[in-house]
């Protein structure tokens, strides 16, 4: 039986007082995850406290304790403004950076790229983590490992760092990697690894709060923006791949193929159809994390759509399937955001690049 991790990204919360509108979406987005079952774990991806105070890692402490699943949280350059990461450590209790876990056989990668440098965004590993990584990497072998980390490689200011983790990522086994610090939605593919940024829930220029929900289904990834406003039930489509995020020949689909979808919160009804023919049911096998089915791929055909229909709410997810394997991406620019897609709506991409990493303001 496949098990997909599945994870849920709450974007950087920037947190600073308690009767501020970060801070209660923060405690809805809590309350919301809290309702579902079906993830492995929450990842915060750092710029946790604004300015790095006891006091705002408190509200975040608290925020988090709220959670029944596991959490892994890293820093971000906001967490550095004290001029060191004591009070991140010590006001979180979290885990020493870096550190790797095995989740549903991927071997999960959690970094620093804010301890090592001097504040702001002078983002550095340092060799010890760089060596730490490679290492990490090599003895994963061929298992797939996502790795979690404040921004891009390229982004990385240390002599001939961006271009060594980048590299080590392209040519390792890293199918994901996990990000803040754009503050806006942004999926980047550069033909081996999707990259994958979450809007910032403290600090947003683009569209409504929410989060990210993620998946890695025996390599194929999947990711999509869920709106805190919208009611339950969510459905990611985890396989087959999206033509926009498959890399790999073994992602282009044939005659027939097995449909994953993961739906989250309750759901009366789960179905798929193909472009627009008729609605077919889907089941979830006992003790399975998705609902199922057998397809069988007509010649000409271009998507695949799941929805789930609980009591007055509904939700959709539609990938198309990788059909040509000479046509999948090549990277512009490894570890950066030249292999970005754009604008994608149906997932929360709207291609704006509003955020201090591009268009945005200045934070």
């Amino acid at each position: 039986m496949t098990t997909p991790l599945a994870f849920a990204h709450i974007g950087d919360l920037h947190l600073t007082r308690a009767e501020a509108d970060n801070a209660r979406d923060f405690s809805a987005i809590v309350a919301q995850i809290d309702e579902t079952e079906g993830l492995d774990f929450v990842f915060v991806p750092g710029d946790n406290a604004d300015n790095g105070l006891p006091e705002q890692y408190a509200l975040v402490r608290a925020g988090l304790d709220g959670l029944r699943l596991p959490v892994h949280v890293i820093t971000g350059d906001h967490d550095m403004e004290g001029g060191s990461l004591d009070a991140f450590y010590a006001g979180l209790g979290a885990r020493r950076l870096p550190y790797a876990v095995d989740v549903r056989g991927v071997r999960c990668l959690f970094l620093d790229m804010c301890g090592p440098g001097t504040g702001g965004p002078d983002f550095r590993l340092g060799a010890d983590q760089v060596a730490w990584l490679a290492a990490e990497l090599e003895r994963a072998g061929p298992r797939d490992c996502a790795l979690f980390m404040h921004s891009y490689p390229a982004d990385l200011k240390g002599e001939g760092e961006a271009d060594r983790v980048a590299a080590l990522i392209h040519r390792g086994p890293v199918r994901l990697v996990e990000m803040g610090h754009t503050h806006y939605n942004e999926l980047a593919n550069d033909g081996r690894t999707v990259y994958a940024a979450t809007r910032s829930t403290g600090q947003i220029e683009e569209g409504p709060v929410g989060y990210a929900v993620a998946a890695l289904d025996g390599g194929v990834v999947s990711w999509r923006f869920k709106e805190l406003a919208r009611p339950w039930p969510f459905v990611l489509i985890t396989a087959p791949a999206d033509r926009r995020l498959a890399f790999d020949a073994g992602h282009v689909v044939g005659e027939r193929f097995t449909l994953r979808a993961l739906v989250l919160g309750a759901a009366e009804r789960v179905e798929f159809r193909i472009d627009d023919g008729p609605w077919r049911a889907m089941t979830r096998p006992d003790g399975a994390r998705c609902h199922e089915a057998a397809v069988t791929w007509p010649a000409g055909a271009r998507a695949i759509a799941v929805r789930a229909q609980a009591a007055g709410a509904e939700d959709a997810d539609l990938v198309e399937p990788a059909r040509d394997p000479d046509g999948l991406p090549t990277s512009r620019g490894i570890g950066s955001d030249a292999d970005a897609l754009g604008a994608w709506e149906d997932r929360g991409l709207l291609g704006t690049q509003l955020g201090p990493n591009r268009n945005g303001r200045q934070w």
